[in-house]
């Protein structure tokens, strides 16, 4: 997995709340047996209006949403992150996620990021009035800026240390390789071994 450190980019503002998995990426599209391809099917069905935010020719080339709270509710599907994060995004910006969601989203490198309503508020006003402010999402030191605004985030410490060091779940296991090892060359024979 690639490194997630500092996201800069656009913003994309999708002014709602209890965004589910169901609209993010719709069941049609899960019989997929690939990982790939899902960025073109990401709110498949909103897309159908041409008013609809994804469709505005001045936000195309974004990589950080801004959204509203409960974002990614519903069902678990793994889908729904693939999909954003083929489509483009970076990072997602949000008062709060569904765990299950954030929790897929960190496994692929998708950083989301939990802000106080009035900060998302006002930058989401900030993409629609002026969309193409960069906006700057650095891990590292836990802060978000974009025009006047500089806010401060917390973070979970094990996350942000998988992904600023690019690691997914087997890579946290091989982080461990020397004490897997001490520990199978010290058990009794005719127990069980790890093999890799």
């Amino acid at each position: 997995m690639t490194p997630v450190t500092v996201v800069q980019g656009t913003m994309m503002p999708l002014d709602r709340a209890d965004v589910d998995t169901d609209q993010i990426m719709p069941k049609q599209f899960l019989k997929r047996i690939e990982r790939t391809g899902f960025g073109e099917f990401v709110f498949f069905d909103w897309r159908q209006d041409p008013d609809f935010v994804l469709n505005a020719p001045q936000h195309q080339g974004a990589t950080i949403l801004v959204t509203g709270p409960n974002f990614g509710s519903g069902s678990s599907r793994e889908h729904a992150p693939w999909g954003l994060h083929q489509y483009g995004f970076d990072a997602i910006l949000a008062p709060s996620f569904a765990d299950i969601f954030k929790s897929n989203c960190a496994k692929i490198g998708l950083l989301c990021v939990e802000l106080p309503e009035k900060v998302c508020r006002a930058l989401a006003d900030l993409a629609t009035e002026e969309p193409d402010t960069e906006c700057v999402v650095d891990l590292p030191i836990q802060n978000v800026t974009a025009g006047e605004i500089d806010q401060d985030f917390d973070f979970d410490a094990h996350t942000k240390h998988m992904l600023t060091n690019g690691l997914d779940q087997i890579g946290l296991t091989l982080e461990r390789d020397a004490e897997i090892a001490a520990f199978e060359a010290a058990r009794p024979s005719f127990m069980p071994v790890t093999r890799s």
